[in-house]
C-alpha cells in the first residue's frame, strides 16, 4: 500500500511541476523572466521559511551557509535562470523531453566526480540517452533551435545541485535547504534582469493569478515528491518520474498548440529507455552480492 501511495504522490508531483512550468511559460509572454524568478523566490521561499521556523530550524545556521551548501545554492540559481528562460523560448514539450536526461547526467557525474563505479553497460545507456538528446536538439540541422542549449545548461546545473546535495551537512534540514534554493531565485532573477536590460513592473490581477498558480503548484510538487520518496520504495516510484514528459506533451498540445515531431518523440523515447535501464541496472547491482574485485557494470 505504501508503494501505491508513493506512486500516486510521484505522479501528482510530476503533474504539479508541469502545471508550474505552464504558468511560468504563459506568464513569460507578458512579464520578464527575471521578475518571474524573483516573485517565485519570494512566494515559495516564504512558504519553506515558515516550514523551517515551525520545525524549529535555524535558517541561518553556519553549516547551511558555507562550502558545499553555497555551491549547491549557486547551482540551483543557475539552473533556474536557464530553465525558466528556456521555457519562455522553447516548446514546453521539448524542454521536458531534454530534461529527462537529468538522471543520466547525474549517473555520469557521480562516476566522474564522486568516485562511484559505473560499468560499460550503464556508460552505453548514457551514450544512447545522449543520442536521444541530439535527436531532439538537432545541432547543425534545419530544425536546430539555439535556445534548446539553455535546457542542456539547466540539466547540467541541476545535476550539479543534486550531486552537491549528497555532500551537504546532514544537520541542515530539508526545509532550510529548500528555503535556500528558492531564496537564490531572488538573486538569480535580479541578475537576469540586469543581463537582459529588462525592468520589473507592476503586474495586473490576471498576471498575479498566474504567478500564484505557479507558486502553489511548485510548492505542491515539492511536498508531493518528498512524501513519495519517504513512503515508497525507490524501485517502485522512480520510473513514474517520466510521467512528467507525458503531462508536458499534453499541456503543450492542449494549451500551447504544440505539435512535437517524430524526431522529438523518438529522442524522448531513447532518453527514457536508457534512463530506465540505468535505474534497473543500479537496483540489480545494489541487491546482488558482488565480489570485491569484480567490476560493477
Amino acid at each position: 500500500m505504501n508503494n501505491l501511495n508513493g506512486i500516486l504522490f510521484i505522479i501528482a508531483a510530476m503533474a504539479a511541476f508541469t502545471l508550474e512550468d505552464a504558468f511560468i511559460k504563459r506568464l513569460s509572454g507578458e512579464v520578464p523572466v527575471g521578475q518571474i524568478l524573483i516573485m517565485l523566490g519570494i512566494g515559495s521561499g516564504a512558504v519553506f521559511a515558515g516550514a523551517a521556523l515551525y520545525r524549529g530550524d535555524n535558517l541561518f545556521a553556519p553549516a547551511a551557509w558555507r562550502g558545499t551548501a553555497i555551491l549547491r545554492t549557486l547551482s540551483e540559481a543557475l539552473g533556474a535562470m536557464a530553465f525558466a528562460t528556456a521555457l519562455s523560448l522553447v516548446d514546453i514539450s521539448t524542454v521536458a523531453a531534454v530534461f529527462q536526461a537529468l538522471p543520466l547526467v547525474i549517473t555520469m557525474g557521480a562516476a566522474l566526480f564522486l568516485g562511484e563505479q559505473v560499468g560499460w553497460r550503464r556508460w552505453s545507456a548514457i551514450c544512447v540517452g545522449f543520442a536521444g538528446v541530439l535527436m531532439i536538439v538537432r545541432p547543425g540541422l534545419d530544425g536546430f533551435d539555439p535556445s534548446v542549449i539553455l535546457v542542456l545548461f539547466a540539466v547540467l546545473a541541476i545535476a550539479a545541485r543534486d550531486l552537491l546535495t549528497r555532500l551537504v551537512d546532514s544537520q541542515v534540514s530539508s526545509a532550510v535547504v529548500s528555503f535556500q534554493a528558492f531564496a537564490s531565485l531572488i538573486v538569480a532573477g535580479a541578475l537576469l534582469l540586469l543581463m537582459t536590460g529588462e525592468t520589473a513592473s507592476a503586474i495586473n490581477r490576471p498576471q498575479a493569478g498566474l504567478m500564484l498558480g505557479g507558486i502553489i503548484f511548485g510548492v505542491i510538487g515539492y511536498y508531493a515528491i518528498v512524501r513519495a520518496t519517504r513512503i515508497g520504495d525507490a524501485s517502485a516510484i522512480t520510473p513514474f518520474r517520466y510521467s512528467r514528459l507525458l503531462f508536458s506533451i499534453l499541456i503543450g498540445v492542449v494549451v500551447f498548440g504544440e505539435r512535437p515531431d517524430a524526431m522529438t518523440l523518438g529522442g524522448a523515447a531513447l532518453i527514457i529507455a536508457s534512463g530506465l535501464y540505468t535505474f534497473v541496472r543500479e537496483r540489480r547491482l545494489a541487491r546482488a552480492p558482488v565480489p570485491v574485485a569484480a567490476e560493477r557494470a
